[in-house]
């Protein structure tokens, strides 16, 4: 599980993907979001600038991301 470190209140989920080198660009973590390949927290999300939070949990491709303040 990688875990990515808060610098502002929240990121977005596209961010989130790419940051954390789970998607090359943000063109691959759109399209990975919009084919419904992205879960945040256990549900599917379609949502590229969904706001993330300390807690909220990210699993795409067999990987997890965990959000931490």
């Amino acid at each position: 599980m990688e875990i990515i470190k808060l610098r502002e209140e929240y990121i977005k989920l596209g961010q989130a993907l790419k940051a954390s080198g789970l998607a090359e660009s943000g063109v691959a973590a759109k399209y990975a979001i919009e084919e419904g390949l992205v879960k945040v927290n256990g549900e599917i999300e379609y949502q590229r600038g969904k706001k993330l939070r300390d807690g909220d949990v990210v699993t795409y491709d067999g990987e997890t991301i965990r959000i931490e303040a």
